[in-house]
């Protein structure tokens, strides 16, 4: 299979009598033919992702959502869990999330269930969401007193009927359900660890991003030891890859010789059109299926797919 690098440098012969945007068209096209786009094998049963790192910048809700959207095109049928008061994810996949919207604050503090206020994203067919609005601001405080506050959301999404394997919630199960969580530890960030079977960890390919990784490694182990012993870091994505400097293929080599396998072999490049896609309330998966950025991501989700399926 070509890489998103290979096909992002697709080696064609334009005609030279064409215009620049009549090749640019006739080059997407070509790499959109190319691409594997062949549907992935289902997990036996739901995986849920907790998509973290208290560090901002580093493309967390970018990656969850195109992550998202990517295994929606490969025949999964996904669910985006929006965690994050600034509701960036919801934005991304052009769900409705003004302040009063049912989502994850009404599941964590009122009780609702995930059904009451699950939204179909409009653009991916097998891609649903739980939006998240300004409310879930004032979760944390609201929370405190709670009995058994670190597992509401757990609870949540466990009573769902399409949450399990196979044999018990049939065809039409959720094949992944991916955790947005806030750029903090807080109590939202405990409720998604708490509430999650693997982890999924963005690194940005610059050293800062590797100076906080060891407290967001801590803490898991801590909520392994206490709370959720099947947690687990299956996933390490590295982002904005530029490969043309020194400084992120150092950083990649030195994440790679750390986590070994479980970092992905795709690294997701720096892409103006993944930036501009959130604008338009879309993901790069749709705004422009056949840039680099989101041929990465087809890949990253191939990855993820393939390896959950062998293992």
């Amino acid at each position: 299979m070509k890489t998103a690098g290979d096909l992002a440098a697709y080696d064609t012969d334009f005609d030279n009598s064409q215009t620049p945007l009549a090749a640019e068209v006739q080059q997407s096209v070509l790499i959109r033919q190319s691409i594997h786009r062949e549907p992935a094998p289902r997990p036996q049963a739901t995986r849920v992702f907790v998509v973290a790192n208290q560090k901002g910048g580093v493309g967390k809700t970018t990656s969850a959502v195109n992550i998202a959207a990517a295994l929606s095109e490969l025949g999964q049928r996904v669910l985006v869990v929006d965690l994050d008061p600034q509701g960036n994810a919801s934005t991304a996949l052009n769900v409705e999330h003004r302040q009063g919207t049912p989502g994850t604050y009404e599941v964590l503090v009122d009780g609702l269930t995930l059904a009451e206020v699950i939204q179909s994203c409009p653009d991916c067919e097998s891609l649903d969401v739980v939006p998240a609005t300004i409310d879930l601001a004032g979760a944390e405080i609201e929370l405190v007193s709670v009995v058994a506050r670190e597992g509401r959301l757990k609870k949540a999404i466990l009573a769902h009927p399409w949450v399990g394997t196979a044999a018990s919630a049939g065809e039409d199960r959720y094949d992944y359900v991916l955790i947005d969580c806030p750029p903090s530890l807080g109590l939202l960030t405990l409720n998604a660890l708490v509430a999650g079977a693997e982890m999924l960890i963005p690194i940005q390919a610059e050293y800062y991003a590797l100076e906080g990784l060891g407290q967001l490694l801590s803490t898991v182990d801590m909520v392994r030891a206490h709370l959720n012993p099947e947690l687990a870091v299956s996933t390490i994505v590295l982002t904005m890859y530029d490969a043309r400097t020194r400084l992120a293929a150092g950083v990649a080599q030195e994440v790679r010789e750390h986590f070994g396998d479980q970092v992905l072999k795709t690294a997701i490049p720096r892409s103006v059109r993944v930036s501009e896609a959130p604008s338009y309330g879309q993901t790069v998966m749709t705004y422009d299926p056949g840039s680099p950025g989101a041929l990465s991501y087809l890949e990253a989700a191939r990855e993820i797919a393939t390896k959950g399926s062998l293992s």
